[in-house]
């Protein structure tokens, strides 16, 4: 059916999450009529749900090193010219509540639909104009230097046409591929996806294991495929998860072993040769440390042979090994339904670091999570998209 219902403004936004709101807000102060379009109902849903619900919004410390992109020279120039204490900055004048957690989080003090409701506040401000719960059936380039975007409400003639559509993990908050499409529409490569930020699913006699443990959380160090982490991890029905384990899952590879430091803190060696000759009981020992289901599960599949006291001081050497280098192994993870963000996305080599304008096509840009740019666990990717955002938005 032949849709009669034209509008024409000088941006197009798809995609109402963080990367989108900002960089509205952004180009609307410039001067610039902006509308944004979502086939969600609602803006923002993404920023709603994260950090159970109060939104780790950035981070104090924020650098390349907290990014993994093909190209880790990519995310610079964003960073450097939008920190994290420019968005602080800007929740502050509204007067938002917020409060700082271990290694440098930024939470809601009290919900994330208050961050929703400033950057919504910003966009009114800035005369930007919404159009939700409406999906996009086409895009194209008209007369080489503008886009014609079809949906079911309205033909919309852009001169700029932003992709900020996210990624693939949480689909049942609508998330799609859409902007991968986009890209690939107009020639750009697209990295494979993976789910990221993820637990990881184990199957057999592990699986089992974990199960009976669900709930419980230790403190370790987690390494996969030359990285490691000092945080939580969390026991499920399926595997493990909490923070140390979902850093990890962004570079773990099916078919590798996890490594976990047990008692990271701990010199383990020295302690457990002092626990030989106090005679005391290496359940007691490892109960100061983890609660003591762990414990049981753990002496009853890596058992000493013998009481403490009868052993060599290499068969202690080879136990603190095996209680700092455990090596497990999962079978997968947990998929986009769990997943916090995406891995892969479009090619940051077919974007300008700087607008974050497609090299091959004039007038088209990308920002977020779209891009093949995932932060760690940490606010990392939200100062992501209002970085990206910003860079892109005062280039509109």
């Amino acid at each position: 059916m032949q849709n009669n219902n034209h509008k024409n403004v000088d941006v197009l936004i798809i995609g109402a999450g963080a990367a989108g709101l900002m960089c509205a807000a952004t180009a609307g102060y410039r001067g610039k009529q902006v509308l944004v379009i979502d086939h969600a109902p609602k803006a923002a849903a993404k920023i709603r749900i994260s950090g159970g619900g109060k939104c780790n919004f950035t981070n104090l410390d924020v650098s390349a090193e907290n990014y993994i992109c093909r190209n880790p020279h990519f995310v610079k120039s964003a960073l450097s010219r939008y920190p994290s204490a420019a968005f602080i900055e800007l929740v502050e004048r509204h007067g938002l509540e917020y409060e700082e957690r271990e290694l440098g989080k930024l939470f809601c003090r009290e919900r994330a639909s208050d961050l929703i409701q400033i950057l919504r506040t910003e966009c009114d401000w800035a005369g930007v104009e919404f159009l939700l719960k409406t999906a996009v059936d086409r895009v194209k380039s008209i007369d080489d230097d503008r886009f014609e975007v079809e949906t079911e409400l309205a033909v919309i003639h852009c001169d700029k046409l932003v992709v900020a559509t996210g990624a693939l993990s949480f689909p049942k908050l609508k998330a799609s591929g859409f902007g991968y499409r986009i890209a690939e529409q107009f020639g750009l490569n697209v990295i494979p996806q993976s789910p990221g930020l993820v637990p990881l699913v184990f199957s057999g006699k592990w699986q089992q294991r974990f199960s009976s443990l669900s709930g419980l959380s230790i403190e370790v160090e987690i390494r996969a495929n030359g990285h490691a982490f000092n945080e939580a991890m969390l026991f499920t029905h399926n595997g493990l998860s909490g923070p140390g384990i979902l850093q990890v899952s962004n570079y773990w590879q099916v078919g590798q072993p996890i490594e976990i430091n047990l008692l990271p803190k701990q010199d383990v060696y020295a302690q457990l040769l002092a626990l030989k000759t106090s005679g005391k009981s290496l359940s007691k020992w490892l109960n100061q440390f983890w609660p003591k289901r762990f414990t049981q599960m753990w002496l009853e599949n890596y058992p000493m042979d013998a009481d403490i006291a009868n052993q060599s001081n290499e068969n202690l050497k080879a136990y603190a090994d095996q209680l700092t280098h455990w090596r497990i192994y999962p079978e997968s993870t947990a998929g986009y339904d769990k997943a916090e963000v995406t891995l892969g996305g479009v090619d940051t080599d077919e974007v300008s670091s700087k607008t974050f304008e497609a090299k091959k096509q004039p007038g088209l840009y990308f920002i977020g999570e779209v891009l093949d740019v995932t932060g760690q666990l940490g606010g990392y990717n939200f100062q992501w998209a209002w970085a990206s955002a910003v860079a892109c938005g005062l280039e509109l």
